[in-house]
């Protein structure tokens, strides 16, 4: 069974910046795109980034190119999302999830984490 734990959530000020982590369980996480998304309140999951396998390709929302990237350490099985300038906009619950092959639709993750809150206040 794959686990995916998310934290580094939080509440900070417009212009911040946060780092979030996603550990992962297993000895099969090199083999594995990851992706991030983010779900607000009353809206749709939509997806934030996404990372191949070995780090050599990525995948960003075309609203969050320059502000967001997204990075992993295979032999830490971790995956991160750097996020700067932060808007408000940007409040949302964010999930990390894996997927075979490197994609933006939420339909080809497998399995996902339980999220974690990043409030942006302005």
């Amino acid at each position: 069974q794959v686990q995916l734990v998310e934290s580094g959530g939080g509440l900070v000020q417009a212009g911040g910046s946060l780092r979030l982590s996603c550990a992962a369980s297993g000895r099969t996480f090199s083999n594995y795109a990851m992706g991030w998304f983010r779900q607000a309140p009353g809206k749709e999951r939509e997806f934030v980034a996404a990372i191949s396998w070995s780090g050599g390709r990525t995948y960003y929302a075309d609203s969050r190119k320059g502000r967001f990237t997204i990075s992993r350490d295979n032999a830490k099985n971790t995956v991160y999302l750097q996020m700067n300038s932060l808007k408000p906009e940007d409040t949302a619950v964010y999930y990390c999830a894996r997927s075979i092959n490197l994609t933006i639709q939420p339909g080809g993750y497998d399995y996902w984490g339980q999220g974690t809150q990043v409030t942006v206040s302005s």
